[in-house]
């Protein structure tokens, strides 16, 4: 693995839809923590996520990334690589495709009334960053990649549920998976609601 001290341009990057990845790859990012969830959290009923089996999980995302398949007109995200290695993973999909935002998490929709149907308004719900590439930049450069992806296969909108983060304040790697509301911001959302002391709901509108 080559060690990364400075911060990363994007330029360095190499983003691709999943898939156009190796499902191994996104294997090697999420590591065991992410193993755990395989990105199913909102994917499912909160009931099923929270207290069903997790042992299909993994073929779950493998179905829904289509990785290794370039050919495949739908993906569940895209994949961050710098120079060969795999850094990055972001889930970027329909809204429709996250049943999970309702349920438990409803309070992603706490002060808005709108079609939750809705299927040209896109969400992120997690961004994560391989453990010895973090806070170098790569975040930022998959909410930018996120939004562009969107914006490319059609979304009217696209939206993330940002995590506040505090200079000098640690926070857990668990709890940061959603993306920080700064990195959202910096690639052209806006605040739409605050529904909890650190979560925000950013948005960018495509016209």
């Amino acid at each position: 693995m080559k060690r990364i001290r400075d911060w990363v341009s994007p330029d360095d990057l190499r983003i691709v839809p999943a898939n156009e990845a190796a499902f191994d790859d996104i294997r090697t990012i999420l590591g065991n923590d992410g193993r755990r969830c395989m990105c199913q959290r909102f994917k499912l009923d909160p009931r099923e996520f929270y207290y069903g089996p997790s042992e299909p999980w993994e073929a779950l995302l493998r179905e829904q990334t289509h990785c290794g398949d370039p050919a495949a007109t739908q993906t569940s995200g895209i994949v961050a690589y710098l120079d060969d290695d795999p850094v990055g993973w972001c889930a970027v999909e329909p809204r429709t495709a996250y049943p999970g935002l309702g349920g438990r998490r409803r309070v992603v929709w706490a002060g808005r009334d709108e079609d939750r149907h809705d299927s040209s308004v896109w969400s992120v719900t997690c961004i994560t960053v391989r453990l010895g590439f973090r806070h170098l930049g790569i975040m930022h450069a998959l909410a930018a990649a996120a939004v562009e992806h969107a914006r490319s296969r059609g979304a009217r909108a696209v939206e993330g549920y940002g995590m506040l983060t505090e200079p000098g304040k640690e926070i857990t790697w668990g709890e940061l998976h959603v993306g920080s509301v700064e990195a959202f911001e910096a690639a052209g959302m806006e605040r739409v609601t605050h529904p909890t002391p650190r979560r925000v709901v950013l948005r960018k509108e495509f016209g």
